[in-house]
């Protein structure tokens, strides 16, 4: 059994800043970068007899909108259901329930997040972004 908490004093930072720079989207991300990033969203933590397996973050307004970043299952909890439930509590989550725009980028996952209500930009056009090197 799993437990989703937003207590982010019992996130392992150390764990969630090896597992993101390990990846596609964080790589050479620092500590330091990871410190303050969480700091300045809302974040979940997933435990199992509270040793940290997995974690997402928001970055929010509280109002408007909402962008899901950082989602992961550590690779040997996968294929358990965990990200679903994490999922679930994410978009259930009360403080979040004025947010009409919920967006995110992956290149390998689209497939758990239809499931969840996620699909490719309705208007492409009128999304811009700007990409800092």
């Amino acid at each position: 059994m799993i437990e989703i908490s937003k207590d982010k004093s019992r996130l392992d930072i150390n764990l969630i800043h090896e597992f993101l720079t390990d990846t596609y989207w964080a790589k050479g991300r620092t500590k330091d970068e990871v410190k303050t990033s969480i700091e300045h969203s809302l974040c979940f933590g997933v435990y199992i007899d509270n040793k940290q397996i997995g974690f997402a973050r928001i970055a929010t307004d509280y109002v408007v909108f909402a962008y899901l970043m950082d989602v992961f299952i550590l690779t040997e909890h996968r294929g358990k259901g965990y990200s679903k439930q994490l999922m679930k509590v994410v978009n259930e989550e009360p403080l979040l329930k004025s947010c009409k725009v919920w967006m995110l980028k992956t290149s390998d996952a689209h497939k758990l997040y239809n499931q969840f209500g996620y699909s490719e930009l309705k208007y492409p056009e009128k999304v811009m972004e700007r990409l800092i090197k």
